[in-house]
């Protein structure tokens, strides 16, 4: 059984749960862009920005440099890398169950075996006495629509 170090997957998966830091990676995958090119799209302060960029360098998901003023933001797949391959353990099993599950489906049954002939049997004697069953709807009464 492989082991996973789940203190990273907790942390990846975390940084992953927010919509503006998936956004700040899928832009980091196209090239490595400087904080205020990153933030330039986002409807939010260059703070709160750099607060989803803490989050996504401590997971390890993005390394940062600095040149002169400037901080250049770079992504980085290692940890990724770790939540792909428990995924794809999962992603498997999956696989596998509902494939298994579709061979079962699929499997023509075999014909019944007859069955050895035998006279019908007698109906089994009862004492009670069948009532009938009451009607499944009642006429309609007034109401705001038909009146």
């Amino acid at each position: 059984m492989v082991k996973f170090n789940e203190v990273v997957l907790d942390r990846t998966f975390a940084a992953l749960s927010d919509p503006t830091r998936r956004a700040l990676l899928a832009r980091l995958s196209e090239h490595d862009l400087s904080v205020s090119e990153l933030a330039a799209p986002f409807a939010m302060s260059l703070p709160a920005v750099m607060k989803h960029l803490d989050v996504l360098s401590d997971a390890g998901l993005i390394t940062r440099s600095k040149t002169g003023r400037t901080v250049a933001c770079r992504l980085a797949a290692g940890p990724m890398e770790e939540a792909m391959a428990w995924l794809n353990r999962y992603q498997r099993f999956w696989s596998e169950s509902l494939d298994r599950l579709a061979t079962f489906v699929e499997e023509e049954p075999d014909p019944c075996p007859p069955s050895p002939t035998r006279s019908p049997s007698p109906a089994s004697p009862s004492s009670g006495v069948s009532t009938p069953r009451p009607p499944k709807s009642s006429v309609r009464g007034r109401n705001r629509r038909n009146s």
